[in-house]
């Protein structure tokens, strides 16, 4: 009988995928780029993913537009192959499209499209300047890896390029550019690249005045309204796959075009969708390369924090943002070393194997990590005012050190930086939370990167079935939002009656040991930060 609903199933998904009654996500992340295709139930029925890493060149970190195609295209293939395999039909196109990436960062176009200058990720803390400037004339935090400090930072600069700039946006906005025709962003990731008013859904037209009334600004041929994107709010049709868009996705010809395709999003945007997190007083935690915690507004906050930014949902509604910039970077190269060892042992584990060997272990380690001290900092952290980072271990003689306390630290390093921000958030501004979802990576491994999170906010987390599959499920979630969302249906509304009408999710609440344990930490952290800019200062960084 079980065979026989197998093959039901399979059956019916197969009529699903061939009726175009589907929807598509792609995200671009720091380290992975993922495509999910999911059902009208909001579910995963295939996937598909590419490995990538950013490149250190001349100072900056940078992909360059050769692996965003590679990288896009192998994870296309690999899920149409998936298809093929599973279900025994072609794809050859789907109900709706989305696109995201990594938010913020600089790429810039001149008038035929060529860049202009190797594409400036978030991860580059080069804008201090310029992020200083522009958050004393707005009265409006303005983070360093946003695109306009990066504009401005430029101008300061005096690069000459700068003179020749016709379009600006991010890396989903490139990519849905070139698939679509369409230089359109979503809302959310818009809110990355200059201050949103969330009154009429556009870039600020007041701080936009002010900007261009700069010096160095004032002089140049274009103005700011001009090259930045056109802005879309989640749910409205933001274009269609072109031909040409086609053959980039899918070069085997087998993709047909006319695809619609939804607003493209940031990485933070999709993490809220995929966590239901889109109404006033939910928040979500995302914890891969970087970590941020994301918190739905019911109103302004009382002043202006540099830790603290201010984007938007999806739909257009103000969030307070905590941003790290290091997250499990460090982490996972421990990891790797731990396989390593393993492999040099004659022992082949996978890494899931290694990663839940050494996650579970760390809750065999003291409360506070046993005197242990660890920066995860692999490049600057503006929360912690470091314009470049050093991963570092510490310890004193008398520290317990074992691989509980060990793999306990990192895990603590990795959320350190976040706690920083969040008590600006809860405790100085006291903004209401009922609800707090995590995922990424640092939750594959049940319960365990979720309840030193819960110790580290002093706040119940929820982690669902489908944490694991990321921004890329919650991109195709938009995308179905576009294409199958009632008229006037919001999408805190869509969420809660398709992909979360029965999602199942554990919630783990903060345990009294590891709170006490992992505030004893943190007076360490903060103290040796210290230590943090010394290694800055004496270790060069090729």
């Amino acid at each position: 009988m079980t065979d026989v609903v197998h093959e039901e199933e399979r059956q019916a998904v197969r009529a699903m995928i061939d009726e175009g009654r589907t929807a598509l996500g792609i995200e671009l992340g720091s380290t992975r780029i993922k495509a999910v295709l999911v059902g009208p139930d909001g579910n995963p029925v295939a996937s598909g993913s590419h490995e990538w890493s950013n490149r250190l060149v001349d100072g900056l970190w940078t992909y360059d537009l050769e692996s965003v195609w590679r990288g896009v295209q192998d994870c296309y293939a690999q899920l149409a192959a998936g298809v093929e395999s599973r279900y025994g039909t072609a794809l050859r196109t789907v109900g709706a499209l989305g696109i995201s990436a990594m938010m913020h960062g600089y790429l810039a176009f001149d008038a035929a499209g060529e860049l202009l200058v190797p594409f400036r990720t978030w991860r580059n803390s080069n804008t201090e300047a310029a992020s200083r400037a522009l958050t004393e004339l707005f009265g409006y935090n303005i983070p360093h890896r946003w695109s306009i400090a990066h504009l401005y930072q430029a101008i300061l600069g005096g690069e000459d390029h700068v003179s020749r700039l016709a379009d600006l946006t991010t890396l989903a906005g490139y990519v849905h550019w070139k698939l679509s025709g369409q230089k359109v962003l979503g809302v959310g990731d818009a809110s990355g690249m200059f201050p949103i008013d969330t009154g009429t859904g556009f870039f600020d037209r007041t701080m936009m005045a002010r900007f261009e009334d700069l010096d160095g600004v004032r002089e140049q041929p274009w103005r700011l309204a001009d090259v930045l994107p056109a802005v879309l709010p989640a749910g409205k049709n933001a274009g269609t796959l072109t031909e040409e868009g086609a053959r980039l996705l899918d070069p085997s010809g087998t993709l047909q075009a006319g695809i619609p395709m939804c607003p493209p999003e940031g990485d933070a945007g999709t993490g809220m969708v995929a966590t239901n997190s889109v109404a006033p007083r939910t928040g979500n935690v995302s914890a891969g390369t970087s970590i941020f915690a994301m918190v739905v507004l019911e109103h302004d906050l009382s002043t202006v924090h540099r830790e603290i930014d201010l984007v938007t949902t999806p739909s257009g509604d103000l969030v307070a943002m905590v941003h790290c910039n290091n997250g499990t970077g460090d982490l996972d190269a421990w990891v790797g070393i731990f396989a390593e060892f393993a492999s040099a042992t004659g022992r082949t584990l996978s890494p899931d194997e290694v990663y839940e060997t050494l996650y579970t272990k760390a809750l065999e380690g003291d409360p506070d990590g046993g005197g242990l001290l660890a920066y995860n900092y692999l490049s600057g952290e503006p929360i912690t005012s470091l314009e470049q980072g050093r991963p570092l271990l510490a310890r004193t003689p008398n520290s317990r050190f074992c691989l509980a306390n060990l793999m306990r630290t990192h895990l603590f390093s990795c959320l350190a930086t976040l706690r920083l921000g969040m008590d600006l958030l809860l405790t100085r501004e006291k903004v209401a939370l009922d609800s707090m979802y995590a995922h990424g990576g640092l939750f594959k491994t049940r319960g365990v990167g979720q309840q030193i999170l819960a110790a580290a906010i002093k706040t119940s987390v929820s982690v669902g079935e489908l944490a694991g599959e990321g921004g890329a499920w919650g991109m195709a979630l938009l995308a179905d939002y576009m294409g199958r969302g009632r008229p006037g249906q919001s999408l805190s509304d869509y969420l809660a009656t398709t992909a979360f009408h029965d999602a199942a999710t554990e919630t783990v609440a903060p345990a009294a040991d590891d709170t006490k344990g992992f505030d004893t930490f943190l007076l360490r952290y903060e103290r040796g930060l210290q230590l943090e800019q010394a290694a800055v200062t004496a270790l060069s960084d090729p």
